[in-house]
């Protein structure tokens, strides 16, 4: 998956991918959404949440598997949100703030069961911005997010993530943003990094991915719209 994107966005070619949430997504509800993901010609299907009960995700993705042939990756919550039905996992450090148990203690805590793992792991450095809502990521990591107009401690904090190694840095307004991560902020950061970006929280409307996509995102992420209306399209 990881050399996928990166030689898309070398191309500049665009990806989207879907963000499921399995304690919001009833699993009888998966054949329908899945017909619905493949419509929109998606790239990835992510699968994660901050409140998801322990195996739910294992079964979630189980499910899912059977009915789309499109990658699964796990972008999850905490560590128990781990399963190697999956395809691969974005191994995330939240670099926006200065909470250890999400900067490190929750990826020592998934060691266990990743070294015996089939799954892709991507170091994704995870920069949360401020959507004009107290988001569940904030509720839960108990950070707060980067100020839309303060572009140069994000800029900071994405080209630190990239020289920390991350290979993929993403920017996120939260679930349910009132606002996306605005294209200025978007564009700053992608000029001053080298590895890909993806975006994502409070994309409603295909102007707003379009304009993602003019700003610098490799890869748009699209979770509340597309849950909360049954005829999403772009």
């Amino acid at each position: 998956m990881l050399k996928f994107i990166q030689k898309t966005a070398i191309k500049k070619e665009k990806l989207l991918a879907i963000l499921l949430d399995p304690d919001k997504t009833a699993l009888d509800k998966l054949p329908q959404i899945s017909s619905r993901i493949n419509n929109l010609n998606a790239n990835f299907i992510f699968v994660g949440g901050s409140f998801v009960e322990n195996g739910i995700t294992d079964l979630f993705v189980k499910k899912l598997k059977q009915l789309t042939n499109l990658p699964i990756v796990l972008f999850p919550g905490d560590f128990s949100q781990l399963t190697n039905h999956a395809d691969a996992l974005l191994f995330l450090s939240l670099l926006s703030g200065r909470n250890p148990e999400y900067l490190i203690e929750q990826q020592i805590k998934s060691v266990p069961f990743l070294k015996n793992s089939s799954l892709e792991i991507i170091p994704t450095g995870y920069i949360l911005i401020d959507g004009g809502t107290n988001s569940s990521t904030q509720k839960i990591s108990k950070t707060t997010p980067i100020l839309q107009e303060n572009i140069a401690l994000a800029v900071d904090t994405a080209v630190a993530g990239m020289y920390k190694g991350k290979q993929l840095i993403y920017l996120e307004a939260g679930s349910g943003a009132k606002f996306p991560v605005n294209p200025a902020l978007i564009s700053a950061v992608k000029k001053n990094i080298s590895i890909p970006l993806i975006v994502g929280g409070g994309i409603k409307t295909k102007e707003q991915l379009i304009n993602a996509y003019k700003s610098g995102a490799d890869l748009v992420v699209v979770g509340t719209a597309f849950e909360n209306n049954n005829t999403f399209k772009f």
